[in-house]
């Protein structure tokens, strides 16, 4: 492979499976300040890939709740608070094959890997620091660095070019239809891994699988142009 290359990935739900302590932090927001019970973890899934913002938004929808954009954030900053405090008592593992992957690229000389989540930088840095991915390597951008949120392509657009790699260059690992979407946009290659959605809400990637273990970076480099 002589041109340089880039991995891209997404955190929540391709580094480890934060899902379920996103939901658990959420739904105390609900219940601790809009007095609403019962919801659930599926609730928040239009919202997943978003940013928090919008993941708070997708089951005050589901319920009923229209809220103002103070109420939004509030409830944003109270959900991080309680994702950090679960944190704190239930550590993270990284999802199997994760840090074979970043390992083995970070010994190639031609590939460039990057961190690039819709999450602001204090908690998405929480959960690296949590499953032990060695981020300070790695190219790291967080929703703090852009304006516009997946299914927007701003966020890979973004790595691509502090990597200074060319999009069509770069393969992004991501887990939502919204991820799958922003990389195709931004012209890069996607493999989706079937952590947070079912296969067939991943369809439009490149290549679906249902765990990283399955994937070696070889494997990811056939997908970059000229790079079997």
């Amino acid at each position: 492979m002589e041109t340089t290359c880039g991995i891209i990935f997404d955190v929540d739900g391709v580094i480890a499976d934060t899902e379920g302590a996103n939901a658990r932090a959420s739904t105390k927001v609900f219940s601790d300040m809009f007095g609403v019970e019962g919801v659930k973890r599926e609730d928040f899934e239009e919202g997943i890939g978003r940013g928090a913002a919008e993941y708070i938004r997708a089951a005050a929808r589901v319920h009923g709740l229209s809220l103002s954009d103070k109420q939004v954030e509030e409830a944003t900053r109270a959900r991080q608070e309680n994702f950090l405090r679960i944190l704190e008592k239930e550590p993270l593992e990284p999802f199997p094959g994760v840090s074979e992957i970043i390992s083995a690229a970070l010994a190639r000389n031609y590939i460039t890997v990057a961190i690039a989540t819709s999450s602001n930088r204090d908690k998405s840095t929480a959960v690296l620091e949590s499953a032990g991915i060695p981020y300070k390597k790695l190219i790291y951008v967080t929703g703090d660095d852009v304006t516009r949120k997946k299914p927007d392509p701003e966020l890979f657009l973004t790595a691509a070019r502090r990597m200074g790699v060319p999009p069509k260059y770069c393969v992004v690992i991501e887990d939502s239809p919204d991820g799958v979407k922003a990389a195709l946009s931004a012209g890069c290659k996607c493999i989706a891994v079937t952590n947070t959605a079912a296969a067939g809400r991943l369809s439009g990637a490149h290549l679906v699988v249902s765990s990283l273990s399955r994937v070696c970076v070889e494997r990811i480099i056939e997908l970059i142009p000229g790079g079997d």
